[in-house]
């Protein structure tokens, strides 16, 4: 079964085709930073704009490059939510649009299930059940994944996600949108032994995040930092050190808790924050040693992408789930309501 996968939860126009006996064959992103960069952030109206500017020329390259044309797709998978409502209705009408001319079914798929399953999309990927750490700019989720849609929530952030966090604290240093990779690189230039944040939370029971106290932690040591004023560039890069630092410890922390929990020994990273090199370097070097199997998505998959989507929806689809052309899109959807399709199916 070959799925075009649409990913237009926000963002970044994701497209791709995956063939459930060969692979991936073939994918393309289109990112819309030079869009929102003037802004500081993400505009609802001008992304669903460019969604539909771009989505149907990027289907036309991603057959052209895996060598197929629109009568090859056996079936059409879209992000039915969470997201911007707006750039949701994009991809779910262009979706159900093709399907339906083209005879074949369609699939809703939840945007943190196809960053869950994009680890699978690995020659060597991980095997069930596993603890799952979904980061992203809008999710921090600690979740025991049992099978495809056999999820069980132990942890999340309690108000600010990670990716937040890290865009909030970039737009204190004064750096450029997207701010989280801004802050990861500019960490590196950081002493890591000048300022030591708080790890929040984790003198705490339980598997739950906040960010909210180390942001406002941020905030109170850029102010004292300043000198009439300004923030000097060494500052700068010593501050996101140590907030970094702070927020990878906690994952960690986090983590390795919930692993002892549930007595499982595979972790999973998933998530737009899961590109972050020490965030990684931490949890292999941490949690190896215990006996812990790390996976990560490989980085192109780690952001917003059609791949993960065309995965998780082929799953899907081959366990017999279709769309009935009736489903909403929902820029809020808890991934504790999905369903295991042996459930749905009876």
């Amino acid at each position: 079964m070959r799925v075009l996968g649409l990913e237009t939860s926000c963002d970044e126009t994701g497209v791709a085709l995956y063939d459930t006996e060969r692979g991936l064959l073939a994918e393309v992103l289109y990112s819309q930073i030079a869009v929102h960069a003037e802004y500081g952030g993400v505009v609802p109206e001008l992304a669903s704009r460019d969604h539909i500017r771009k989505t149907l020329p990027l289907i036309d390259e991603v057959l052209a490059s895996a060598q197929c044309v629109k009568g090859d797709i056996d079936a059409v998978a879209y992000t039915a939510g969470p997201g911007l409502v707006g750039a949701l209705m994009v991809g779910a009408t262009l979706g159900r649009s093709i399907a339906k001319g083209l005879g074949v079914p369609s699939i809703g798929v939840h945007h943190m299930e196809g960053h869950l399953l994009a680890p699978m999309l690995a020659d060597d990927p991980p095997q069930y059940p596993f603890v799952a750490l979904l980061v992203s700019g809008g999710h921090t989720q600690l979740v025991r994944v049992d099978g495809l849609g056999q999820y069980t929530l132990l942890g999340e952030s309690l108000d600010d996600a990670a990716g937040e966090a890290f865009d909030k604290t970039a737009k204190m240093l004064g750096l450029a949108y997207p701010g989280g990779p801004e802050v990861a690189r500019l960490a590196l230039q950081g002493n890591p032994d000048r300022f030591l944040f708080p790890r929040p939370m984790v003198k705490q029971p339980g598997l739950d995040f906040s960010f909210s106290g180390l942001k406002t932690y941020t905030l109170t040591t850029v102010r004292d930092c300043k000198v009439d004023g300004v923030l000097a560039e060494q500052d700068k890069a010593d501050i996101a050190c140590a907030f970094e630092a702070a927020v990878v410890d906690t994952l960690v922390i986090k983590c390795r808790r919930a692993l002892k929990q549930t007595g499982l020994k595979t972790l999973v990273m998933a998530g737009g924050v899961s590109a972050n090199r020490r965030l990684r370097a931490a949890l292999t070097e941490k949690l190896g040693p215990e006996g812990v199997a790390v996976y990560y998505p490989a980085p192109a998959l780690c952001t917003d992408n059609g791949a993960m989507i065309a995965y998780a929806g082929a799953m899907r689809l081959v366990a017999g789930e279709r769309d009935d052309q009736q489903q909403d899109v929902r820029a809020r959807w808890p991934m504790t309501e999905l369903t295991a399709p042996e459930a749905i199916d009876g």
